[in-house]
């Protein structure tokens, strides 16, 4: 749990860089991939993770200046990619801002539960990493390498000496 601004900053930077780097490897023609026929697309995934930064915070009461953002799924994946780069770099400066470290122990009413600003803030980590994981899946569906997040992907194992990588 996070006792101060900086220790979820820590590591809301460090996700927020992985992310990232997942993103940047999107290519337009991948954000139309779909989970299944009628389901979301990687786009629609990937923009949902990104615009839902400063909606979240906006519902916590962290005002935010970044304004809603089109429904509408941008058919760039740089689009997306910037988008998030510009996001998550304002969500430290709002926290940083708004929030002190004894905010973090307030609590408030979180999806029908008592939570902690703490865990608040960690369930936004959470958010983004269960959507990342998504993303990730689907762009190996779409004939893409993804960024290896807490390790490497098949790909990459074998620079390391690994015949037959880990499942």
């Amino acid at each position: 749990m996070y006792i101060t601004i900086a220790d979820f900053i820590r590591e809301w930077n460090r996700e927020a860089t992985l992310t990232q780097k997942v993103l940047d490897g999107l290519t337009d023609e991948s954000l139309e991939q779909k989970v299944y026929p009628e389901g979301r697309t990687l786009g629609r995934i990937a923009w949902h993770l990104t615009t839902n930064i400063p909606e979240y915070l906006a519902h916590f009461g962290l005002k935010t200046d970044e304004g809603k953002h089109s429904e509408e799924v941008p058919t760039s994946a740089k689009e997306i990619a910037d988008t998030f780069k510009d996001l998550s770099s304002a969500a430290t400066k709002i926290i940083e801002e708004q929030w002190t470290d004894e905010s973090l122990k307030e609590v408030q009413t979180a999806f029908g539960r008592e939570e902690s600003n703490a865990q608040i803030l960690m369930g936004l980590i959470k958010h983004i990493v269960h959507h990342r994981g998504q993303v990730t899946i689907l762009m190996r569906q779409a004939g893409i390498k993804p960024f290896g997040v807490y390790g490497p992907p098949k790909e990459d194992w074998i620079h390391l000496g690994v015949k037959n990588p880990p499942l």
